[in-house]
This record gives C-alpha cells, sequence and structure tokens, in this order.
C-alpha cells in the first residue's frame, strides 16, 4: 500500500529525523566530489540542497532554487525559470521523493544543463535500514517516509534514459532514523562493512554526455539545402532574467 503524499515536504534537514546528523553525512560525501565541479552556475534544487555548503568546489556562482521564500530564486522544479545550457551542475537532495513526477524534474534539469555538467541526487534507499519505517504504521504518514523510496537502480535508469554517464554510486548512513542516531553504532559499523550497499542514503552522480547538435549534410547533392545554424553543444547563454538577481 502506497502512503506517498505531497503535502508533507521537508523544508529544512530539522525536519527529518536526526536531520542534522543526515546533512552532515551528506555534506562529508560530497566533500570529495565539490573539487572536480568547474564552471560559471552551480544550482541547488530543494530546501534541503539550499542548505548543502559547496563552497570547496571552484565553480563562480552558487545560488538555490525551491518554492521557499529562502531560496536565491523562488520557481517550480518542472518549469526552471533558466536558460537551455546554461548550469554547470545541479544538486537536488531528498526531493525526488516528495515531488508528484520526478522524471519530469530529471528532463527539466537535463534541459539547463550544460553538456559534460555534473548532476548530483541524493536519496533514500529502500534495501537498507530506513524503509522499516514504511512498515511500521506508527510512521508510514511522517518524514520521510511518506514519501517515495525508488531504487538506486530506477534512478540511473533514467538518467540513462536522458544521456547520462554515472560516474559515482555511494552509500551512505546505515541507521533506520528511528531513535537516537548515536545508538546501534556496532550495527551501523557492521552493516557497513558486510552489506556497504544497504545504506539508508544513495549518493548517484552522473556527467551528461556530450551529443552533436549540428546537422551532417550529404556533400553528394549539387544542390544544399539551407541549414538553420544549430545551437552549440556548450553553455547556450547567461541565465535568464528571473535569476541575475540570485
Amino acid at each position: 500500500m502506497s502512503h506517498f503524499s505531497t503535502e508533507l515536504k521537508p523544508e529544512q534537514w530539522s525536519d527529518l529525523p536526526n536531520g542534522e546528523a543526515l546533512q552532515q553525512a551528506v555534506a562529508k560525501q560530497l566533500e570529495d566530489w565539490w573539487p572536480r565541479v568547474f564552471g560559471y552556475h552551480l544550482l541547488k534544487l530543494g530546501p534541503l540542497s539550499a542548505e548543502l555548503s559547496s563552497m570547496a568546489s571552484p565553480v563562480a556562482h552558487h545560488f538555490s532554487l525551491s518554492s521557499s521564500q529562502g531560496a536565491s530564486i523562488e520557481g517550480d522544479f518542472c518549469h526552471l525559470p533558466l536558460q537551455n545550457a546554461a548550469i554547470d551542475a545541479v544538486v537536488m537532495s531528498l526531493l525526488l521523493e516528495f515531488e508528484s513526477d520526478p522524471y519530469r524534474i530529471l528532463r527539466e534539469t537535463d534541459r539547463v544543463l550544460i553538456a559534460g555538467g555534473y548532476l548530483f541526487i541524493i536519496g533514500f534507499n529502500p534495501l537498507s535500514p530506513v524503509f522499516l519505517g514504511k512498515l511500521w504504521p506508527k510512521y508510514q504518514y511522517c518524514l520521510p517516509w511518506n514519501g517515495r523510496f525508488f531504487m538506486p537502480s530506477r534512478v540511473r535508469d533514467w538518467l540513462g534514459l536522458l544521456g547520462y554517464q554515472v560516474v559515482g554510486d555511494e552509500r551512505l548512513v546505515y541507521h533506520p532514523l528511528m531513535g537516537e542516531f548515536t545508538q546501534g553504532k556496532f550495527f551501523q559499523q557492521s552493516l557497513a562493512s558486510w552489506l556497504p550497499s544497504a545504506g539508508s542514503l544513495y549518493l548517484i552522480v552522473a556527467r551528461k554526455l556530450e551529443s552533436p547538435l549540428t546537422p551532417i549534410r550529404d556533400k553528394r547533392k549539387v544542390r544544399q539545402t539551407n541549414w538553420t545554424t544549430a545551437p552549440t553543444a556548450g553553455r547556450s547563454g547567461h541565465l535568464s532574467e528571473h535569476s541575475k538577481n540570485g
């Protein structure tokens, strides 16, 4: 039985059980990746992404987008107020679980990301201790168990359909999130050692593959059709007017 509801969403890490510990774990996991990300614009989708520090990345401009008032830009995840191929990296943290059309969000994110750009997705792993909350009526309608937990393999499939290469698929936090985070340290360490794929959170890192956008002319024809100039494979321009103040 599904208990998915879009009405209750985490607006900050403290809305989640053991939220501060989760935030610290995610931030630490991302530390090794930030120095690899270069460019002009790094977009943090959703309020939880906005609270993650990304200053270790040499990207010049870091900004956030969500429906929350504290975001750099207020906007709809399915209709980003940004130009095509304008963003070098996107972070979405615990976002897809609480949105009604997660694949559409990925398609829209793909539209604004440059070829070769990075996409970081943090989500809840259903093959982990955190899934226990979905089996317990006491927790089924509470955060985060009211959301949909997607298999990491399904997220990788979505990314493959969009033309991405997965360059990282990591697990972290071996805890059911029910109870204090400091409880069951031995269990957590044992699970991490014996079943490393059973982390309650996954981090998938993917890069958008280069794709040729210029049509190939047939040299055998004497008369050539006048082709419309195609967009370049790289950045198509600056951010839209909506985001310049972000």
